[in-house]
């Protein structure tokens, strides 16, 4: 008897086809998979019918789209044993990237017909899951300046483009982070707590690498004084990053913990995956092996924490929560 999935399919995700990847991907899956295809509308997100397909009793959802499609697809499913399939067909396509998944069609879908799972940590900021990563200021206002139509003409070239007049008005903002042992306070220009990042999500890599089943979120903090100091930290966070190893410059900052709690002043705009969600404060929290995604295994190197050289620096070590 064929296996059984829901294929929640996102049709204005980007540059291709949609009807020849669609029939593509059932091409390749359907001898093998008995598949249930939805199309996502602009009435009907993917979590909606991730959720309707959970009720059914399906076996397997698998989700093709960008990451917002794949972060909305997972939300059902989330701490249930239901294996995930990604077949990414958007801009960035961070978390296929982030966990090695194939970023083809034909690969994507033989790593689903494989059937080799493992668990990964997921998340949640402010109540919205989050399989990828937050990003508060700087992060979040590029996302916003790269809207559909600039992605759709330029793909990540759109993403580059809004970076760069994004530097233009580059502002700092005074942070405080709670984790459960510690409260820190600095200044930045830009937060980034991830949970899953590929070398490409720069504004994550402060740590040697991110561990995507550890149980653990990774903070990384940019500081610059200047659009120089931006640009430099930028370069060198690029440069650590397809190193492997961790940012050494005083106004880069990083740290690890399962939670954090995160306020801003002024207040600044929060992007989740891909998506605007509103503006800090923000908490988020890990969820140890929280999906069952069907993914080749690799691990990464274990990150440290460096807080020392970061502008108005203060830590306050937090007593014991323990009797």
């Amino acid at each position: 008897m064929k296996r059984s999935a829901c294929l929640i399919f996102n049709p204005v995700a980007g540059q291709g086809n949609p009807e020849l990847e669609l029939e593509m991907i059932r091409a390749l899956l359907e001898p093998e998979i008995d598949l249930d295809i939805y199309l996502t509308t602009e009435e009907t997100d993917a979590d909606e019918l991730a959720q309707a397909a959970v009720k059914r009793g399906v076996e397997a959802i698998i989700a093709s789209g960008g990451d917002g499609t794949l972060s909305a697809a997972a939300t059902p499913i989330l701490g249930r044993d239901i294996p995930f399939g990604i077949i990414s067909r958007g801009t960035a396509n961070a978390f296929a990237a982030a966990l090695r998944i194939p970023n083809t069609i034909d690969a994507a879908c033989q790593t689903i017909l494989q059937g080799q799972t493992r668990y990964v940590d997921a998340a949640y900021c402010n109540g919205k899951p989050m399989v990828l990563l937050a990003g508060i200021g700087f992060e979040a206002e590029t996302v916003e300046m790269a809207d559909r139509e600039a992605k759709k003409r330029f793909g990540m070239m759109a993403y580059i483009l809004a970076g760069v007049q994004q530097l233009r008005n580059l502002q700092s903002f005074e942070v405080e982070i709670e984790t459960d042992n510690k409260i820190i306070k600095t200044s930045a220009s830009a937060i980034t707590v991830a949970n899953a990042a590929p070398p490409s999500s720069v504004l994550a890599q402060g740590p040697a690498g991110i561990i995507y089943d550890d149980g653990l979120l990774d903070l990384t903090i940019v500081a610059p004084e200047s659009k120089a100091g931006a640009i430099a930290a930028t370069f060198h966070l690029l440069q650590t990053a397809s190193t492997s190893s961790a940012a050494e410059r005083d106004d880069i900052g990083y740290l690890r913990a399962n939670q954090f709690k995160i306020n801003a002043e002024p207040p600044q705009k929060v992007v989740v995956d891909g998506e605007i969600i509103g503006k800090t404060p923000i908490q988020v929290y890990c969820v140890p092996a929280g999906l069952k995604i069907f993914v080749p295994f690799d691990q990464g190197p274990t990150p440290t924490e460096k807080l020392d050289g970061l502008p108005n620096l203060t830590v306050e070590i937090k007593e014991s929560q323990e009797e």
